[in-house]
């Protein structure tokens, strides 16, 4: 959990530089969202695969959290390291899950915040159609 907690604050390390608030304040608020996420995560998508993303030089650099149910798959999250961000590792995950996917009949669904504008252009590449806005998050899918 630590480990995780960490990749959790490296997603929010940009936000964090503008909070006027000591180190220490900061940490316990990561740590805090963090927790409040992987709550949430277990409590509304218990039968979801929780992967740690393993490198065989580096170890841990990333998760992956995937519900794998008819008639979408659902990718729930995907974090990675910021060196490992832009390798090819994100869009690996997801061509593996999307081929996943069709062989089974299904498409797959994610949700991506509006503001994360590198996460969307991938998705997008990858062939994700836009289906709605949902306040701070964009809803997409992909069929086969």
């Amino acid at each position: 959990m630590p480990w995780l907690c960490d990749l959790y604050a490296s997603t929010r390390s940009d936000e964090m530089a503008w909070a006027p608030w000591p180190d220490q304040v900061k940490r316990q608020f990561i740590e805090q969202q963090f927790l409040l996420q992987h709550q949430h995560y277990l409590g509304h998508h218990g039968e979801a695969s929780f992967l740690a993303i393993e490198h065989r030089n580096l170890g841990p650099v990333g998760n992956f959290y995937l519900l794998q149910t008819p008639p979408e798959h659902l990718i729930i999250h995907i974090s990675l390291l910021p060196k490992m961000r832009g390798s090819g590792l994100g869009s690996a995950l997801i061509q593996h899950t999307q081929a996943d996917a069709a062989a089974l009949g299904h498409g797959v669904r994610l949700h991506v915040l509006t503001t994360n504008t590198r996460a969307h252009a991938l998705y997008e590449r990858l062939g994700f159609i836009t289906e709605a806005s949902e306040g701070a998050h964009l809803s997409m899918h992909w069929r086969p």
